[in-house]
Formats: C-alpha cells, sequence, structure tokens
C-alpha cells in the first residue's frame, strides 16, 4: 500500500494527513477554510489520491498558518507514501481549461523542490479567502514533496476560476507521475539509482 499519516502539531495548527496513492479520488478534507476545502477536495478528486484532512489552525489571526501547513503536511505524506519512488513514472503535465481560465503545470517528483509559480490572480480575495495563499500553498507542497513545480495560467479573468484551474491542472499531473509505469514497475526513474 503507497499510502502515507502525517501527523504535524505547532502553536498555531494541529493537523493529520492521510493519504493514498493507490485511490479514487476519495476526499473528506475539514480546515476550517471553506474555499480551501473546496481545493483541497479538487486535488484530491482529480489525482485519484485519497485524501482525508483534518486541520484546526490559528483562523482567528488568518488563514496563513492552515494553508502552508496542510501544504507542509500533504508534501511529507507524499514523499512517505512514495517511499523510494521505485516503479512510478515521475514525470507528468497537464494544460487544464477552466471556463476563461488556462492553467499548464509540468512537474518532476525528483526530490529537488522548486517552484515557478506564474500565476497572476486579479483580485486579493476569493470571498473572505487571501488570493496570495494560493502560492504559498504551492510553494509548502512543492518543498515537502521534493517536487519540481511549474505552473503557468496562460488566460484567466476570474481568480476562482484560476485558481481552481491550477489546483486541478497539479492534481492532473501529480497523477500522471505517482502512477507506475507498467513497463518498468521494478525500477528507479532515474540514472543515477535514487531520486
Amino acid at each position: 500500500m503507497r499510502s502515507a499519516k502525517i501527523i504535524r502539531k505547532t502553536a498555531e495548527t494541529d493537523i493529520e494527513v492521510i493519504l493514498s496513492l493507490d485511490g479514487t479520488g476519495h476526499y473528506d478534507n475539514q480546515t476550517g477554510v471553506g474555499f480551501f476545502d473546496h481545493m483541497l477536495d479538487q486535488l484530491a478528486r482529480h489525482s485519484l489520491i485519497d485524501m482525508t484532512i483534518r486541520c484546526k489552525g490559528d483562523l482567528h489571526i488568518d488563514d496563513h498558518h492552515t494553508v502552508e501547513d496542510v501544504g507542509i503536511a500533504i508534501g511529507q505524506a507524499l514523499t512517505q507514501a512514495l517511499g523510494d519512488k521505485r516503479g512510478i513514472r515521475r514525470y507528468g503535465s497537464c494544460l487544464l481549461p477552466m471556463d476563461d481560465a488556462l492553467v499548464r503545470c509540468a512537474l518532476d517528483l525528483s526530490g529537488r523542490p522548486f517552484l515557478v509559480w506564474n500565476v497572476d490572480l486579479p483580485t486579493q480575495k476569493i470571498g473572505t479567502f487571501d488570493t496570495e495563499l494560493v502560492r504559498e500553498f504551492f510553494q509548502a507542497l512543492a518543498t515537502h514533496g521534493g517536487i519540481t513545480l511549474h505552473v503557468d495560467a496562460l488566460h484567466g479573468l476570474n481568480s476562482h476560476h484560476i485558481a481552481e484551474a491550477a489546483f486541478k491542472s497539479v492534481a492532473r499531473a501529480l497523477r500522471e507521475a505517482v502512477e507506475t509505469d507498467p513497463r518498468k514497475g521494478d525500477a528507479i526513474p532515474s540514472t543515477k539509482g535514487m531520486l
């Protein structure tokens, strides 16, 4: 079973993440931040990674610690579930349209974290959610998941559509990258012999 459970407790957040890479996209995410839960649901549904997240954060301050720390915990869970990455496809990409938005994602489960983020969100808020937190989530995910992650918004007028397209495109690329390769199911996908 390629699955993981991460418990992360700090003075700012108390988080539990349970995920299974070989799932069906089942999700049960409760962070106390409605829009963020909606985005996490998209991440699970479109990656086919089963995901259960519970987070109690210092929302009386703002949503920042909750969003960033959940990104950290998901990244750690992905790393744990992937193990030595034997047999995975490693790379994934997706060009995802959502109404006015078109977002491209390309990623590598390289173990070398790096985020390239070319996404402009035209408003500062989506409801009560600070749009700058979208990038913060993906920075934390890339860093703690050891992911080289490129996300580019090619078109978009509506912040909700752009943000949702970003989560969905990353999800679809992640789905491709974590899948086992039937032609190389026992091999590390690197000439180095490790990732």
